[in-house]
């Protein structure tokens, strides 16, 4: 029987509502505090949610009103300069992935949060911790606390509870990728099959696209940048000049020339810096652990990013439900997910270093990729990442693991 009763939840994103509905179905009381001073519709932009991502929302009530809200991609393809190397055969008896705006993820995830149960408190940026012996009390910019039994930091890849849990812990790593997504109104003159999304490798830089259910066309772009940009220093250059540099750099590609010519700067959105996470060596300490994107965000490559963040959430919530205290509860936690979320980012940095192969790179891929693409035992390969299941009714044996020491209360 577990000794935790309350928690506070640190992040309102993805992970933070997800963990905090999740602990309200073990019996444990969730709070969740964040930086910004309203509820977010997101920062742009969409997202994937892979099969294994949707089976997790599904734990905590949420997979229907996401279905509802996304696009079913039922097929995906890769194209090298404007030619095609063939499809991605998927998975036989796992459901599509699904595209959402990430507002609109954010929208759902709070309203089955708040269903549940949870409060929200907006307004809230962490700025230390003080530990006691059976709880934790959190300390907030505009000078009020909070505390209760356990701290969890859904608080992204600038996680300030990472460095509250490790002084010495990894920054998220800058891929030396912008993201931006457009959209075209007028899409129809451009051969995107709906329910295809295509990886496509251009000549100086790699894009994504495909058909919205509302007959638009939406493409992702991903523009090389030796210089890091925070969404801030990203948002605050003039669309026009984004869109002069993205036509500069899809000039000559089919279709990336068309689909850069056909976004407007009112149809521009700049969703910031890609990361990845590298491995942080200590997930928790004490009474405070990381979840999400704080601990493991892999490339946008992968499509599991918001999908890990669920997942995470939700095993997260299972040990504090079945572990006797947060110790114990913790690190059966790490046991249960670190392996995995690794391997997931090692696959997306080996995709990463794809995405600009150069002229001989190109030639190549244009050879090689067919022939894999065929050969391709997808069972093998993605059957493990795509089928993952959380036992949710299972109980959780213990595992034990090395603390670190308590912060005392000056940190």
């Amino acid at each position: 029987m577990s000794a935790t009763t309350s928690a506070l939840v640190i992040g309102g994103g993805i992970a933070g509502p997800v963990t905090a509905t999740a602990l309200r179905m073990a019996g444990i009381d969730a709070t969740v505090h964040e930086a910004y001073p309203e509820p977010s519709e997101g920062i742009g932009g969409a997202l994937a949610i892979a099969p294994n991502g949707m089976a997790a929302l599904g734990i905590v009530g949420t997979d229907e009103a996401v279905r509802e809200a996304a696009l079913a991609i039922t097929g995906q393809s890769m194209s090298m300069a404007g030619h095609s190397l063939g499809r991605l055969r998927g998975l036989e008896g796992v459901e599509p992935q699904r595209m959402i705006g990430r507002g609109d993820l954010h929208r759902v995830l709070h309203e089955r949060a708040v269903q549940a149960g949870v409060r929200f408190e907006y307004g809230r940026r962490l700025v230390g911790v003080d530990e006691g012996e059976d709880d934790v009390t959190a300390r907030f910019a505009d000078g009020s606390t909070a505390t209760a039994g356990v701290l969890i930091g859904a608080d992204g890849v600038r996680s300030t509870v990472r460095t509250l849990i490790d002084p010495g812990a990894p920054a998220a790593g800058y891929t030396g990728l912008l993201g931006f997504q457009g959209y075209l109104d007028a899409g129809d003159d451009l051969d995107v099959e709906p329910g295809i999304i295509t990886f496509a490798f251009g000549r100086r830089a790699y894009y994504l696209y495909w058909r919205m259910a509302d007959g638009r066309v939406t493409w992702g772009v991903n523009l090389p940048s030796k210089r890091y940009l925070s969404l801030a220093e990203a948002r605050s250059v003039p669309a026009e000049t984004w869109l002069r540099t993205i036509r500069e750099t899809y000039a000559g590609d089919v279709p990336g020339e068309a689909l850069a010519a056909g976004t407007h700067a009112g149809s521009l959105d700049v969703t910031g810096a890609i990361h990845i996470m590298p491995p942080v060596p200590h997930w928790h300490r004490g009474r405070m652990v990381l979840v999400g994107d704080a601990v493991h965000a892999p490339s946008n490559s992968t499509g599991q990013g918001a999908s890990l963040a669920v997942e995470s959430a939700v095993e997260l919530a299972r040990c504090l439900r079945d572990l006797p205290d947060p110790s114990s509860a913790f690190a059966a936690y790490e046991g249960l997910r670190r392996a995995r979320v690794e391997s997931i980012t090692r696959r997306g940095a080996r995709l990463n270093r794809t995405k600009t192969p150069g002229p001989v790179g190109r030639q190549v891929m244009r050879v090689v990729m067919p022939a894999i693409m065929r050969r391709m035992d997808v069972e093998k390969t993605m059957g493990p990442e795509l089928r993952h299941r959380i036992p949710w009714t299972t109980p959780v044996p213990a595992r034990r693991r090395r603390e670190l020491p308590r912060l005392d209360s000056n940190q």
